[in-house]
């Protein structure tokens, strides 16, 4: 059974308040681990089957029961879940590789919530109600772990999440039913942000888009969802003409001599900007 889970809304910055719990974000992909009738499947967040991928997952409980979770890959050497090592086992698709990596690479997945169990609807509980219920579940096996919580303290864990590089913090309000398939403020989440000095080298033709370069070469798009305000795209537009050294098809390619500030998720191993986003012009 799919069932569609609930979003977060972004929180401006990391926040304490006696409502709320936090947990630690986990930089994985979100999974739904459904089991009926002791049939198990496991779909993404867009309800794509992914279950032939995560064998290792292929477990069942005592009853059957369906939970929202995350996927991760934890790096031994650091104990943080790696996104590109997610991906890798999200988009691996011959079985014989999916085979090798569930030994060179496994896959971990890490519960935050149960929506079902033994036939019963529990997404009309509160939090902690269903947190309790989550909490009696023996796991099948050490690829299953739940994700814990402290109340109340938001900011203190959120510093502990900068100092050991993690994703971020979700702070969910204690009281909260589940919202199938809709994003809410009820469950807030605050990014660990990485800031980074970059040139601007192009602009996208049609929809917003900006490409994005480092002085070692390293570069990104920056997404039109987290793009420049219209101030910043008009102060761009006045002055990009000038610097105009080529075009292809998408974009318009620029001289690397404007500067700007950027955040983003985090550096890839290939020494890529993951997800970078404008913040502001460096002048």
């Amino acid at each position: 059974m799919f069932i569609s889970p609930m979003l977060l809304q972004t929180a401006a910055g990391p926040f304490s308040h006696s409502d709320f719990i936090y947990e630690p974000k986990i930089d994985g992909h979100r999974l739904i681990y459904s089991q009926e009738s002791g049939k198990i499947r496991l779909y993404t967040r867009h309800d794509i089957d992914c279950t032939r991928q995560y064998p290792e997952l292929h477990l069942p409980f005592a009853n059957d029961v369906v939970l929202d979770g995350e996927i991760a890959c934890v790096d031994p050497t650091t104990g943080v879940s790696d996104f590109e090592s997610v991906m890798s086992r999200f988009q691996t698709r011959r079985a014989e590789k999916i085979v090798q990596l569930t030994g060179t690479l496994p896959a971990y997945y890490a519960i935050f919530d149960i929506l079902m169990y033994k036939g019963q609807d529990l997404r009309g509980l509160p939090l902690m109600s269903r947190k309790e219920i989550l909490a009696g579940l023996t796991q099948p096996s050490n690829n299953f772990g739940i994700v814990p919580h402290v109340e109340g303290a938001g900011e203190a864990l959120f510093e502990q999440i900068e100092t050991r590089g993690m994703e971020g913090v979700v702070g969910k309000h204690k009281n909260s039913v589940y919202e199938t398939g809709r994003r809410s403020h009820a469950w807030q989440k605050v990014i660990n942000w990485t800031y980074a000095e970059v040139f601007i080298t192009g602009y996208r033709k049609q929809e917003f888009g900006w490409l994005a370069a480092v002085p070692s070469g390293t570069s990104g798009k920056l997404r039109p969802e987290l793009g420049a305000s219209p101030i910043h795209k008009q102060a761009l537009r006045g002055v990009a003409q000038q610097l105009v050294k080529g075009e292809d098809k998408d974009f318009v390619h620029l001289e690397p001599r404007l500067r700007a500030k950027v955040r983003m998720r985090n550096w890839t191993k290939s020494g890529m900007l993951r997800s970078p986003a404008f913040t502001e012009f460096i002048v």
